[in-house]
């Protein structure tokens, strides 16, 4: 029970790596609030698989991307809980296609999601966790912010700003006992990147040199490591959890 006491808030937590971050944070003694955009059904199914095991999360419909819906969410939250311990920044979307012929509101939605999301929670957050001088802030990147792909660059451009604010923030925080960290995932199965397996799942397995893909629960462990006392003089870190699929470069 490594999180017992503490209240989390994850960004995009009903299904995939956010709903797997969900369950860990809560199962090590979080309290959890989660946002989710649209999937209702996804959302409460996670409420109640999570009460029916006698854990306590709460699910709240938003668009991380709005400013003022960051702020009322926050709000919520400390109205309900007291407080707000650690912040995990997971909601993200993809629109890949190439730069020449990627219409801009392509680009702009995933810039405002992916990154635009990230300031505004970390930016709602900042005041709550200052004043309890305590705070534990984890944003989920992407390989991609480091190693190019193809018809990506709005969503690598996404993950690079997100480790940029992550590395800036943490050196402007840490006197204030808040640390932020980021997490690297690579090839993960989810939702997200199932067309990606159906076409090609053996060959992207050999390119990785634990031979299997990444899961949910993979992150969800990374996370809970940073989110945890355990990282307490770790802060303005990208933690790559990728089994080894950079090494050689994607």
């Amino acid at each position: 029970m490594k999180l017992e006491g503490r209240v989390a808030l994850v960004t995009g937590g009903s299904r995939g790596i956010g709903r797997a971050i969900v369950e860990r944070l809560t199962r090590e003694g979080a309290k959890v609030a989660f946002i989710y955009h649209s999937n209702t059904e996804a959302a409460d199914e996670v409420v109640a698989t999570l009460k029916d095991d006698g854990h306590e999360a709460v699910a709240i419909q938003a668009d991380a991307a709005d400013h003022e819906q960051a702020d009322q969410v926050v709000k919520d939250v400390i109205d309900k809980w007291g407080k707000i311990d650690i912040l995990v920044n997971n909601a993200g979307i993809i629109r890949d296609g190439l730069l020449a012929t990627m219409e801009p509101a392509n680009w702009q939605a995933v810039i405002d999601t992916n990154l635009g999301s990230v300031y505004n929670f970390c930016h709602a957050v900042m005041r709550p966790m200052m004043s309890e001088r305590y705070g534990r802030i984890v944003n989920i990147s992407s390989v991609s912010a480091e190693y190019g792909n193809q018809g990506q660059v709005n969503y690598a451009a996404s993950k690079g700003g997100m480790q940029g604010l992550t590395r800036c923030l943490a050196t402007e925080i840490g006197r204030r006992n808040i640390t932020v960290n980021a997490v690297a995932p690579g090839f993960i199965a989810t939702d997200m990147t199932e067309a990606i397996r159906n076409a090609a799942e053996g060959e992207i397995k050999k390119r990785i040199p634990v031979r299997r893909l990444g899961q949910p629960e993979d992150i969800a462990a990374a996370v809970l490591f940073l989110a945890s006392d355990d990282a307490s003089y770790i802060t303005g870190h990208v933690l790559t959890v990728d089994g080894g699929l950079t090494l050689g470069g994607v």
